[in-house]
């Protein structure tokens, strides 16, 4: 294939720090250009995000002239060929250019190389294999250019073949046509997916849950989700049944509600009905405790959230849970409801948390021991009782309410 190019105008590209740092590297006989990401994006017309940097010169050439432009370099991946470089406080990834001498998985055999088509064939999808020159050239080897108009997510190459080099581009795969694509995958990457679904068993699960969390927050996650439960993938990546008519219920609230886009609360919509299911994702994606103990509140008891609780019951229920517990749990009830996400109660209830902060509760434990209770387990069964009846009560701030609830609660451990 031969070169496509396009100019593309790009202003960040020569802004400070990245127009000096590329004009340090791309001189003297090398070469440098932005390549991956931030040059899809901006043909996009999406933010750029991250900005890599690929360069003909070698990692210790790199790290010279950063040094002597005033930057800081760091050789985080230097034996892969990658140095990060400080500027402005920014960490910019630049690499030289690599060509794979042996194939076997991650651990391919790279050397280090100046030919930025070699370099390109190596990546995996056509639209991340464009790079971009300082005066704004596009450079295309693979036809990412086309596919990106097309918006469609393309192997490069044999498809088998960029999977078998690392099994997470299976659902990279998918996260990227979630977030990019239109329309139905591309039909040899989807089989070549499915042939390669094994792999997937041999990937860390920190790798895989990173994957997931970003498919989820990708804009078309449903039909992409869709297309792997078709596949029979989506349940090799849970553990379990997908529930995506959940998930994707889930998703219709929060754009109802305007609420930001939460991934963990997704996958609680996804793959969660009872705290064994959390407990599975846990050690199937190595969940940090936070993401573990939302989904565990999820799976507590949704199926009690009702379309008729009221208001009162459910500012008890926000009491006890708290804002994003409440929303997590009342937003899965709801997806799992008849109800639709334009029914006004649900809404209502929804909402609460904006309209209804909970106080703290005004009884103190001296409340009891000036009424006779002893310290010790009365005390913590009479307090216990006593914000029991105050929550039902509807949260009393008023004094007299507040001793009546704290002589009724002193009584009933007076005579245990």
């Amino acid at each position: 294939m031969t070169v496509a190019t396009r100019r593309l105008e790009a202003p960040w590209l020569c802004a400070p720090p990245l127009g000096d740092l590329i004009a340090l590297l791309d001189r003297a006989g090398e070469e440098a250009r932005v390549v991956g990401g931030a040059v899809r994006n901006t043909l996009l017309d999406e933010p750029h995000g991250d900005i890599d940097i690929a360069t003909t010169a070698l990692p210790k050439e790199v790290m010279r002239r950063a040094q002597a432009g005033g930057f800081k370099a760091v050789p985080t991946g230097i034996e892969h060929g990658t140095v990060t470089v400080i500027a402005d406080g920014l960490p910019f990834e630049i690499t030289t250019l690599r060509e794979d001498v042996e194939t076997f998985g991650r651990h391919a055999k790279v050397a280090f190389g100046r030919d930025w088509r070699r370099d390109a064939e190596r990546r995996d999808f056509t639209m991340n294999a464009l790079s971009m020159a300082r005066d704004g050239t596009v450079y295309d080897y693979v036809g990412g250019l086309e596919d990106l108009a097309a918006r469609r997510v393309r192997f490069i190459g044999d498809a088998a073949m960029r999977i078998a080099e690392d099994y997470l581009r299976i659902l990279r795969f998918f996260r990227f046509h979630a977030a990019y694509g239109e329309g139905a995958p591309d039909p040899d990457g989807v089989a070549a997916c499915i042939a390669g679904r094994a792999g997937l068993d041999r990937l860390s699960r920190e790798r895989v849950r990173t994957e997931l969390i970003k498919l989820l927050l990708a804009r078309h996650a449903v039909p992409a989700l869709a297309t792997m439960m078709e596949a029979g993938l989506l349940d090799q990546v849970l553990g379990g049944v997908p529930l995506l008519a959940s998930c994707a219920n889930v998703i219709k609230l929060e754009a109802a509600l305007a609420f930001k886009p939460d991934a963990t609360r997704r996958l609680g919509g996804l793959a969660v009905s009872v705290v064994e299911d959390a407990e599975r994702l846990r050690e199937r994606l190595r969940l940090a405790n936070a993401e573990y103990e939302r989904l565990a509140s999820m799976a507590d008891r949704w199926w009690h959230i009702s379309w008729d609780l009221d208001e009162r019951g459910g500012r008890a229920l926000l009491y006890r849970l708290g804002p994003e517990r409440f929303t997590d749990r009342l937003l899965v009830a709801w997806a799992r409801s008849p109800q639709g996400a334009a029914d006004p109660i649900w809404h209502a209830l929804a909402t609460l948390p904006a309209r209804w902060t909970a106080p703290v509760s005004p009884l103190k434990a001296t409340h009891f021991i000036g009424r006779g209770v002893p310290k010790g387990p009365r005390l913590g069964a009479a307090m216990r009782a006593a914000e029991q009846a105050w929550i039902a009560a509807d949260f009393p701030s008023d004094k007299a309410a507040i001793e009546a609830i704290a002589d009724q609660a002193a009584s009933g451990v007076g005579n245990q």
